[in-house]
């Protein structure tokens, strides 16, 4: 497994392994018959997105056997000045329970850590994997909720927080980098 930052080339990669992850853990959210019509995520937004990245944010990919099958994506909250977000973190599900999750989370974190003391993520509330993923990975929900209109349906989300060890990850140095 190896993690390293995205490059533009990798957008193909992120959008087909972020329908799978919808198509796969959202069906009891979401119409399957709009999940599985697919083309939902836009890869020229993620192409930009890796190429020319607003300020302070990253894209990690995960690798195994030279396929990407994960990536994480973060930056700057943008709910509240001063936190990390992370934004989105998916790994193929053909690939789930590779260690390809937990390699990208601590990726994340460190890298969230350089410049934040606390970081904050959505996820949806009937989401019951990627809830215990982020809560056995240290992350606490922290009462704040939205609902998000997607496919026709309002899907509520919930927040989660972690405190960052800003002084450790000062000098760790990042995949890549």
């Amino acid at each position: 497994m190896r993690i390293r930052l995205a490059r533009g080339t990798d957008a193909a990669a992120i959008v087909q392994i972020q329908e799978r992850g919808w198509q796969t853990a959202y069906r009891h959210v979401f119409p399957p018959e709009e999940l599985d019509r697919g083309g939902f995520v836009d890869e020229r937004r993620w192409r930009e997105t890796i190429r020319r990245p607003p300020a302070g944010w990253t894209t990690f990919v995960a690798e195994r056997d030279d396929r990407v099958i994960g990536f994480a994506c973060l930056g700057p909250s943008r709910d509240e000045q001063g936190l990390g977000e992370l934004f989105a973190l998916y790994v193929d599900p053909g690939a789930w329970r590779l260690g390809a999750g937990r390699a990208l989370i601590a990726a994340a974190e460190r890298q969230l850590a350089r410049e934040h003391d606390d970081a904050r993520l959505w996820v949806l509330e009937r989401n019951d994997r990627a809830r215990r993923f982020y809560e056995a990975s240290g992350w606490v929900p922290d009462g704040a909720r939205k609902t998000q209109l997607r496919f026709g349906v309002a899907a509520a989300e919930v927040r989660y927080s972690k405190p960052l060890a800003r002084t450790a990850a000062a000098g760790a140095r990042e995949p890549g980098a």
